[in-house]
């Protein structure tokens, strides 16, 4: 849980492995389906860090976008060969409900929602599943997979090399990085409370 609330302590756990380790973890949570990974403050974090531990900017974008651009790619493969078999109602991780708000967003938004879900963690790792079980057009799933990865890989180092740059930011990569997540997630709060006001709005109806 320390390493998702501190990226920082997640990189020095990584020592000479950063920039494979951060690939790893980015792979994983873009589609491979463990959602419960710091991916948009880990790259902000090494972002920020980059000096310290030794690495070029350009090698964490490039090799990080690579890393998202794959994930996704195997969690649309996963989605046309199992659908919805690898969830159930009951599960610890791979939860039906995930799926279900996957597909929602995917259903509303169409290929851009490979572009949105992004910045929205959980969602982010289901909705190339929903593609995949949806039969997108493989063809503008590549296109629409290749912006979203170089947006979100490179919105969140440019996000840590300008902030980096503030040593009250320095300071508190910590902080940051909790800030981080919560406004990712706001989205997902937001949707939680309207669809609970429409469903105590229908039940007053009926």
């Amino acid at each position: 849980m320390d390493f998702i609330s501190n990226p920082e302590l997640l990189l020095q756990a990584l020592g000479p492995w950063v920039i494979p380790g951060v690939a790893f973890i980015i792979f994983i949570e873009s589609g491979c389906l463990f959602p419960f990974l710091p991916g948009d403050s880990l790259i902000f974090t090494a972002a920020l860090l980059h000096a310290e531990f030794g690495f070029s900017p350009w090698t964490l974008v490039i090799v990080c976008v690579i890393a998202a651009f794959l994930g996704v790619q195997v969690g649309y493969w996963l989605g046309a060969k199992f659908g919805r078999k690898l969830f159930k109602d009951d599960a610890r991780v791979l939860k039906t409900e995930y799926l279900v708000r996957a597909e929602e967003f995917f259903d509303k938004w169409g290929a851009l929602s490979l572009v949105l879900s992004r910045f929205v963690p959980i969602v982010r790792t289901f909705v190339p599943i929903a593609a995949g079980a949806a039969r997108m057009n493989y063809k503008r799933f590549v296109i629409f997979n290749t912006i979203a990865a170089v947006l979100w890989v490179g919105l969140m180092t440019i996000l840590g090399l300008t902030l980096g740059r503030f040593d009250f930011v320095r300071e508190r990569i910590d902080v940051i990085a909790v800030l981080i997540i919560l406004i990712s997630v706001m989205p997902m709060v937001i949707a939680w409370l309207n669809n609970r006001r429409k469903a105590r709005k229908e039940a007053k109806e009926d």
